[in-house]
């Protein structure tokens, strides 16, 4: 399948520059993936689509002040973008460096404390490793700024909305932005009515939401991400299935997990046939899961997303799972998916990190 399959037309307009107040009053896209069948709610509406026996999986990962500035010994402008820790205390970063001349052997000093970075390595694209001449991994809230997207640019006020209110485990770079809707009372709602509620944490790392470069959808190299299923989790997902309640991945990250934990560390081939299963196991370490049509989910039984990147990797995971419903036409899911955000478009959602919820049954 040809990457640029997953190209679509989208104006700068539809672009969400801010965030919906409150978090639940964004709008609701829900698509029956069997049928077609398009509803227009309310992202608060969630409720009447759950019962109790379900079980929502989130990912609780924090994004972190990822986004350092500083200045080369000329004066020169710099600006740092943490990736990951090559450390424990965080003295050896990969990042994002963009200035002029950041060879290797290049000092930054930054501008919120007395502190240089070296760059050590360097690679395509601005990537580079660092070293700083002290352990930052505790000071990132002196020392950062939260990254909000690139195609962000309008939005002034406060960062907290970029995070989602059950984050805790730090480490993202960008948002798992599906769980941005929730709201402290929604969960409480969804609780009550006897909707279980689990998370996994997923880091997120820039390349998540980057475009698919490989001219063959199947050539893509997947980035690599840590993440943990715990036991817990693991348990409230498999006894949803048994007791036939439906597992609810709020976004790709988490589905990613699910999947992953369904398959890989389970001993499983992501792309063999189905048969075998044995539900969900705990998982800590890194995960390097493609999903892109013609992979059969063995987790997630309906998806909790927004609506994503031309040519993205998320892009091609949606229309996988839409298309789950079509299993004797590959390329169902990503039609019907394309022709529903053409439909968003016409009702007037509101895209990407900042932008409105799709739910997909």
């Amino acid at each position: 399948m040809r990457t640029d399959l997953f190209d679509y037309d989208l104006p700068k307009r539809y672009i969400a520059q801010r965030p919906a107040e409150p978090r639940d009053s964004s709008r609701l896209l829900v698509l029956d993936r069997a049928s077609g069948r398009i509803e227009h709610r309310v992202f608060g509406e969630i409720t009447g689509f759950l019962r109790a026996g379900d079980v929502l999986v989130a990912n609780d990962s924090l994004v972190v002040p990822a986004r350092l500035r500083g200045h080369k010994p000329t004066g020169g402008a710099v600006e740092i973008f943490l990736l990951r820790k090559r450390d424990e205390a965080g003295r050896e970063w990969r990042c994002l460096a963009r200035g002029r001349g950041l060879r290797v052997g290049a000092r930054v000093r930054l501008e919120a404390a007395p502190i240089d970075a070296e760059i050590i390595s360097e690679g395509a694209g601005g990537l580079r490793e660092a070293r700083f001449s002290v352990p930052i991994g505790g000071m990132l809230g002196e020392l950062g700024e939260l990254p909000l997207p690139p195609y962000i640019n309008e939005y002034a006020g406060e960062e907290g909305r970029y995070q989602t209110v059950y984050s805790r485990a730090e480490g993202s770079v960008a948002a798992p932005t599906a769980g941005l809707h929730f709201t402290p009372e929604l969960l409480q709602g969804l609780q009550a009515m006897g909707v279980a509620w689990e998370t996994t944490t997923l880091h997120v790392g820039l390349d998540t939401f980057g475009p698919v470069t490989a001219e063959k959808v199947a050539d893509h190299q997947i980035h690599r991400e840590w993440a943990e299923m715990t036991a817990e989790t693991a348990g409230a997902v498999n006894a949803a299935g048994e007791e036939g309640g439906s597992v609810y991945a709020v976004g790709t990250t988490s589905t990613r997990v699910l999947e992953y934990c369904a398959t890989s560390a389970a001993g499983l081939d992501p792309y063999g046939s189905v048969g075998g299963e044995t539900g969900v196991v705990p998982y800590t370490g890194e995960v390097d899961l493609f999903i892109y049509p013609g992979y059969r989910f063995r987790a997630v039984d309906a998806l909790l997303t927004n609506f994503h990147l031309p040519r993205s990797s998320l892009l091609m995971l949606v229309s996988a799972f839409v298309g789950q419903a079509h299993s004797q036409d590959l390329d169902a899911g990503r039609r019907m998916l394309l022709r529903t955000y053409e439909v968003a478009k016409a009702e007037g959602y509101r895209f990407f990190s900042f932008g409105d919820a799709m739910l997909i049954v």
